[in-house]
């Protein structure tokens, strides 16, 4: 059995069943908490936990990454980001890590016609 978004081999009893649609179960966890890049109370839950750590927030090395690449690229849209990136990190996890990192205010989204452009924050 394959999942019917992804086209993943499922095994046996691992599917899982989702608007009529069998999904693997990375689809399936996709599909019940999708990304939102602007979450207002996301963004005050990220700001007000920063607030009360004793040391700065620690992010991980792909997000890192973005912030590394955005600073010496400037503006980018996702997919030259994707490509600029070392590691195969496939389009909806740059999608959450893009979102945690908003979520932080350390990058947001900038829309030029009809193109969105992922960029530091400043």
């Amino acid at each position: 059995m394959n999942c019917d978004r992804c086209g993943a081999a499922i095994d046996s009893g691992d599917e899982r069943h989702y608007a009529g649609s069998v999904l693997c179960e990375d689809c399936y966890m996709d599909a019940l908490s999708p990304v939102k890049a602007c979450d207002p109370w996301a963004v005050y839950s990220a700001k007000s936990f920063e607030q009360h750590q004793q040391r700065a927030s620690e992010l991980t090395p792909l997000q890192n990454e973005i912030l590394r690449i955005l600073d010496e690229s400037g503006p980018l849209e996702i997919q030259a980001l994707k490509k600029r990136l070392d590691s195969e990190v496939d389009e909806n996890e740059l999608k959450r890590q893009f979102a945690v990192l908003r979520h932080l205010e350390k990058v947001r989204g900038e829309k030029r016609g009809d193109k969105v452009y992922l960029r530091l924050w400043d």
